[in-house]
């Protein structure tokens, strides 16, 4: 937004200064037509560009190299034999993503040994979010048993992806092809009234040489915390 503003600046300049020989009014009306006219060209580039960093189902997932709460640093392409990969965007101050915490670490004990690691990501500002700062996230992965708990707080991955929720998951192949995006299963709540497991009936799917069905849903969490 801020290129937007500078193109509308030089754009407003520049026609007042060509403009010094015709009449104030005249002057004043072409240079509104002008920047109204760049100011919808750069709101529909930026758009686009949003748009394109949105990953969908079927496209391939960008990688990363993201800091681990143990100090290591974690790219997809350092994984072998692997079946895909199970994105979590999370963090530790949403109440959403709290109440999914022990489901996590079930899909992380039930999956390790299947092939398909849980990777937990923290995407907020860590200025207006405190609370999901790297120790705050070092001590959450210690009391919980997290085996990768990423920090994104610089949110140069989460873009690329197109989260905007925590929890948000996003199941990858063996390829980093994007098969299911979305939440975890039907129930945000209350664990104990989950009917739909969305996230495991995909990788059911996948198992079975099936697409997953839904391939989408909707994620019910916080908003990523961005810094205005």
């Amino acid at each position: 937004m801020k290129q937007v503003l500078g193109i509308l600046i030089v754009a407003a300049m520049a026609m007042i200064v060509a403009c010094q020989g015709n009449t104030a009014a005249d002057t004043v009306q072409t240079a509104a037509e002008t920047v109204a006219e760049t100011a919808t060209t750069a709101v529909k580039k930026a758009t686009a560009e949003i748009v394109k960093s949105t990953l969908n189902v079927g496209e391939v997932a960008p990688d990363f190299n993201l800091k681990n709460v143990d100090g290591s640093m974690v790219s997809l392409a350092g994984f072998e034999d692997v079946k895909g990969f199970i994105i979590n965007f999370t963090c530790n101050t949403c109440p959403f993503a709290v109440k999914y915490e022990d489901r996590v670490i079930a899909l992380q004990e039930k999956y390790k040994d299947k092939g398909y690691p849980v990777i937990n990501i923290m995407p907020n500002n860590t200025e207006v979010k405190p609370g999901d700062s790297y120790d705050n996230m070092q001590e959450r992965a210690k009391e919980l048993g997290y085996a990768y708990y990423l920090d994104d707080s610089a949110q140069e991955v989460y873009p690329t992806y197109g989260a905007s929720k925590t929890p948000h998951i996003f199941l990858l192949d063996a390829e980093r092809v994007v098969r299911y995006i979305g939440a975890i299963d039907d129930s945000a709540n209350d664990a104990e009234s989950v009917s739909v497991r969305y996230l495991e009936d995909a990788i059911a799917a996948l198992d079975a040489g099936k697409e997953p069905d839904p391939n989408f849903t909707k994620a019910i969490g916080c908003s990523i915390k961005v810094k205005k």
